[in-house]
């Protein structure tokens, strides 16, 4: 247990004096019930033997003062407290494609759109990642359930160079993996390898991730990106890919070169049926809010520091509420 105002332990200090008030207290009251009571004034109470309970309610108001000492340093203490919860991984492609405006105002426009619909959607209880990738990939912004700051990652995104899917689901499994061991590496700037090849989850299993990944579907560059969604499937991660652009395409007039550009929908298809995933069409973004109903969220169990202030607090109230409750009681008196 930690504290956030330590100094205020010093009040435990008065504790130790308090009692030896009220056993001095005591004692008096025992001298001048046997005085009176040797004069004939109170002979009851010369008679009367002390008793364990008439211990009891002093005990209890030193409990509740050392108790409410303790609250008052602000204590914080960690508890595993068990949430439902899942992560989802926004996999944006921003190649140099992605500036075509075959859909309006342009592919990559439309995907954030997409995506940040999305976003707004989605319950606290889902953490958002952000995954760019052209011809590598890179964490954006690592698992949250902060939405200004998914957002605001997805803002900041625009169209680069080539495209190379697997970077994409390769850097995205890498989020999933860090934001389970949070030691993990997040960010790289090299086109991604896989980790050691896991020993594949028996077909059905799934982890409570998905990856949803944006883009036309071109791919130029390497690894296989049906590879990469091979590794994903035998993880236990589905994708679930949006179409971003026409399937008659659009030309592009770039750096002096002319490149036609269309979306390719078997290829994203492809990948989503290696991973148990669906494929989506940007144009019908409404329908994307479905994806969280295919999310198996799972119970876990982590530990978080929390302040138990009001815990300690409540509990030093009651018990000297019960001193002072069973002393009114026995004595007709306060502790």
């Amino acid at each position: 247990m930690s504290f956030i105002w330590p100094e205020m332990l010093f009040l435990l200090t008065w504790v130790p004096l308090f009692a030896m008030l009220l056993v001095r207290m005591q004692r008096r009251r025992r001298e001048l019930a046997a005085r009176y009571g040797s004069l004939g004034l109170a002979p009851q109470a010369a008679h009367r033997a002390p008793g364990a309970r008439r211990q009891i309610p002093p005990a209890l108001f030193l409990i509740g003062l050392t108790l409410l000492g303790v609250a008052l340093a602000r204590p914080q203490a960690v508890v595993s407290l068990p949430r439902i919860e899942g992560s989802v991984i926004l996999a944006f492609d921003v190649s140099g494609s992605m500036a075509a405006d075959d859909l309006k105002p342009t592919r990559m426009e439309a995907a954030k759109a997409a995506a940040q619909d999305f976003v707004r959607r989605q319950p606290p209880s889902v953490q958002i990642g952000v995954v760019a990738f052209s011809d590598s990939g890179f964490a954006v912004q690592a698992p949250t359930n902060e939405q200004e700051a998914i957002l605001a990652a997805i803002n900041r995104l625009g169209p680069e160079r080539g495209t190379s899917l697997a970077s994409g689901i390769l850097v995205s499994l890498n989020a999933i993996a860090v934001d389970a061991e949070p030691d993990s590496r997040l960010y790289s700037d090299l086109t991604p390898t896989p980790a050691p090849t896991p020993t594949p989850v028996p077909r059905g299993t799934y982890m409570p991730a998905v990856i949803l990944l944006l883009s036309d579907g071109e791919n130029n560059e390497s690894p296989d990106p049906l590879a990469a969604a091979q590794s994903a499937a035998d993880r236990g991660v589905r994708i679930y890919t949006i179409g971003i652009g026409s399937a008659e395409g659009i030309t592009l007039h770039v750096n002096g070169f002319t490149v036609h550009t269309q979306l390719n929908e078997a290829m994203l298809q492809q990948i989503a049926q290696l991973t148990d995933g669906a494929y989506y069409s940007a144009a019908n973004e409404q329908d994307l809010h479905t994806i969280y109903d295919n999310l198996t969220p799972q119970l876990v169990i982590k530990p978080e520091k929390m302040e138990v202030t009001s815990l300690l607090a409540g509990a030093s109230l009651l018990v000297l509420l019960m001193g002072g409750a069973l002393s009114l009681l026995w004595f007709g008196r306060a502790p």
